[in-house]
């Protein structure tokens, strides 16, 4: 679509104070009492919720598994419509705070992408903004009205694309939304401190180094590991000495961690390198 005079893409137009493009601009009353939005095809917008945790050692994802059509029985990320007056963000909490059962989400909640192929959905044209949430201790999930079951699943376990897993296969383009949350949440593992959101505070390194091994299948190299966390200014901040965690032999006890104030890694906990590459 090509842009009008005035329009965000035109490279005449003044989005300053008091600028042709300002609202409240003379002619922009009478412009958008002509205007018709019926002129375009009406679509929704849902989002969908990655919502991921440690359990048993093993990275898991909460699924539902869907009571009505479409797909109906078959498992699928949590998710709803954004509303008419509320922001993508706003229904990514709303729905958050519904499935998890906590009035307020205090675990890491980053948007993932926008999933916009027209055929998607059976039902109309749905534009889904997936998010991805993470902490650690969540409860046993209740399904909810719109759901016949729900419960947390190994990711491992999950027939994501092409990865030829025997488990069963996600709703409508759940299966390539959750491969990418995955892999988004890997990457991030090497360069950031997202580790920290999986696990309870305090926290040993070990616990620390479990959620690398949970997230990528295989823990990186024990003393690499501990150099770049405890090298990494705020990674983590030392909290206490655990007594009652001490061996039977005796020695000393293994510190307690909280997370610290640091968001970024350098240098980088790369992951373990797979069929010698």
């Amino acid at each position: 679509m090509t842009a009008g005079p005035g329009d965000p893409g035109d490279p005449g137009a003044t989005d300053g104070p008091g600028g042709p493009g300002a609202p409240g601009s003379p002619g922009e009353r009478e412009f958008l009492d002509a205007y018709d939005p019926a002129r375009f095809p009406p679509f929704a917008v849902t989002v969908d919720l990655c919502v991921l945790t440690v359990r048993a050692g093993l990275l898991a994802v909460l699924l539902v598994q869907r009571r009505e059509h479409p797909y109906r029985g078959s498992w699928a990320l949590p998710g709803g419509f954004v509303q008419a007056r509320e922001s993508a963000a706003a229904a990514a909490r709303r729905e958050l705070a519904e499935e998890t059962g906590a009035a307020t989400f205090t675990g890491h909640l980053e948007q993932l992408g926008a999933y916009t192929d027209p055929g998607r959905d059976p039902r109309m044209r749905v534009i889904s903004i997936a998010h991805v949430a993470l902490a650690p201790g969540l409860p046993d999930p209740q399904a909810g009205s719109d759901a016949a079951a729900a419960r947390w699943w190994p990711v491992e376990d999950l027939a994501l694309d092409g990865d030829g897993s025997a488990g069963p296969p996600l709703a409508f383009d759940h299966a390539r939304i959750l491969s990418d949350a995955v892999e988004r949440i890997r990457s991030k593992l090497e360069y950031t401190t997202l580790a920290g959101q999986f696990v309870s505070e305090p926290f040993t390194l070990a616990d620390l180094r479990r959620v690398y091994a949970a997230v990528w299948g295989e823990a990186p190299d024990l003393g690499n590991f501990r150099r770049k966390v405890l090298g990494t200014d705020g990674f983590v901040v030392e909290a206490e000495r655990s007594a009652a965690a001490a061996g039977p032999g005796g020695g000393r006890p293994p510190l307690l961690y909280r997370r610290g104030a640091a968001t970024m890694l350098h240098p980088p906990i790369l992951r373990p390198a797979r069929g010698g590459r």
